[in-house]
């Protein structure tokens, strides 16, 4: 896995700051005063520094952005970085300062006086979650590689003690990032459901339970739904129960279920070739559930959860179930197959099921990379938010905005629903073009107990894109990793 770039927390000193090499960040907020840090830059580059401060354009900056000095005279660093930050930022402002502080960094030794700022905490977290690079694919000369280990991060503050131990949990929401980020950057032929489940199992080293469900299992339980997505591959199709029982011993967990389809060919219902590799993807919502299982379990997190895991490979082949099939799901219900492409939900309902069945859950989430329709709707800036429950549902959006994820809740009502009724059987598994992603999560609606709460997100246009974000390169963003962290914390802790 990927590990979050190491950050030190060290008291200041200025004596050191000449001879750092790399880059050298100080923070200057907004309306001009500098700190000794900042004090101490100026003195070194003769003044360099107050006249940038002083300029135009260091007033058209906004909090959270940084300009350079290049080769600052009278220092070692090749870079000297001017963050605009104020003393008592809010969280999501100093965690963009630090990622842009990162992207600029580009993996060279980084030394930040942050002398008293406020949820400098913050300012590191944003560091991890921009330094992330996936690179386990890349050949490099030797010297290149001897070069990207020379990277490191020291944040240099008055209350070096006290950051370091703020940082302690956000370094576990970075690991989880990055996990998800890993596995939806794999490609189809290293990710398969084997190694997958594989990857999940070795989460037990943290004090995690896993149990992986193998197809005969399935078989038993009746999960043929989801059997009939995968039986055209030769990969096994797999179920992964991750359980995380912080709380109290009897208390109900909360589900998280995702679906994870590692490739998705279409089946029969064969998709373009043009933008077909993007679909190494398609397992997108299980990488967030085991990110998330992965820093709720290294943060000791004080709640009992679940977090299911549907694993699948969608291929076209004579065993392939065709359009037109109709295939029984474990709660009973049948579905007519009308297009092998809309497999997601046929993995995720009968996971929905058997997770209510087994853990009776105080309420259940479930991910998916479900429809190209939620892109149309809502770009790649918002996740689309289904759900029965306005007191989870509320408590979600409350945890995405505060962690600045987007989402946006969408409606559910019987008049999308009757879009899926099927002449030959219970449903359809598609409702048409029209509102394609509300009559997804109508689908999966149908296969909610009464009484349960729930959320569908769908994050097809969130947890891979093709521009990067302030947080993140291009590729897996890791969407949802900290959203439901927050929600977990804010529901059971």
């Amino acid at each position: 896995m990927t590990s979050p770039t190491p950050i030190r927390f060290e008291m200041p000193d200025l004596d050191a700051m000449a001879a750092a090499t790399g880059r050298v960040a100080v923070i200057v907020p907004p309306e001009g005063k500098l700190d000794p840090g900042a004090r101490r830059a100026n003195r070194l580059t003769r003044g360099a520094l107050a006249r940038l401060v002083e300029s135009d354009r260091f007033a058209k900056l906004k909090p959270g952005q940084v300009v350079s000095l290049a080769w600052p005279a009278g220092m070692a660093a090749e870079a000297l970085d001017v963050l605009v930050l104020p003393r008592r930022a809010d969280a999501l402002t100093a965690r963009k300062g630090g990622a842009a502080l990162a992207k600029l960094a580009g993996g060279k030794p980084l030394l930040l006086m942050a002398g008293g700022q406020v949820r400098a905490e913050q300012l590191a977290l944003g560091i991890a979650l921009r330094a992330y690079d996936f690179t386990a694919h890349k050949s490099k000369p030797e010297e290149e590689a001897a070069e990207a280990t020379d990277a490191s991060v020291t944040i240099a503050h008055n209350k070096a003690e006290e950051i370091a131990a703020a940082y302690a949990p956000l370094a576990a929401l970075a690991e989880g990032v990055h996990m998800t980020r890993d596995l939806v950057n794999e490609p189809a032929n290293v990710l398969t459901t084997t190694e997958f489940a594989n990857r999940l199992k070795e989460m037990e080293a943290l004090g995690l339970e896993v149990e992986v469900l193998e197809e005969d299992k399935l078989e038993e339980l009746g999960m043929r739904t989801l059997l009939c997505v995968g039986q055209g591959s030769d990969s096994p199709s797999k179920v992964v129960v991750m359980h995380w029982k912080g709380g109290d011993k009897d208390a109900a967990p909360l589900a998280l279920v995702g679906k994870g389809v590692v490739f998705d060919t279409g089946g029969i219902s064969l998709k373009p070739a043009a933008g077909m590799e993007d679909m190494t993807m398609d397992m997108g919502g299980a990488g967030v559930v085991a990110g998330t299982m992965r820093a709720l379990a290294l943060r000791k997190a004080k709640a009992n959860v679940v977090g299911l895991v549907g694993l699948v490979e969608n291929m076209p082949s004579g065993r392939a179930t065709r359009p037109g099939d109709v295939v029984k799901s474990m709660k009973g219900d049948t579905v007519e197959i009308i297009n092998t492409d809309a497999e997601g939900r046929l993995v995720l309902c009968d996971v929905m099921w058997y997770a209510q069945e087994r853990f009776k859950p105080t309420g259940m989430i479930d991910l998916a990379t479900l429809t190209g329709a939620i892109i149309i709707g809502l770009g790649h800036e918002n996740a689309g938010v289904f759900s029965n429950d306005d007191t989870l549902c509320n408590a979600f959006l409350k945890s995405a905005g505060d962690e600045g994820e987007g989402a946006w809740r969408m409606p559910l009502g019987k008049a999308y629903d009757d879009m899926l009724k099927s002449r030959i059987a219970d449903m359809k598994n598609v409702g048409g073009r029209p509102a394609g992603s509300i009559t997804a999560a109508q689908f999966l609606a149908r296969f909610v107990q009464e009484g349960t709460p729930w959320i569908h997100l769908d994050i097809a246009g969130v947890a891979s894109v093709t521009a990067e974000t302030d947080m993140a390169p291009k590729g897996a963003t890791g969407w949802g990793v900290l959203a439901l962290n927050r929600l977990v914390d804010r529901l059971a802790e």
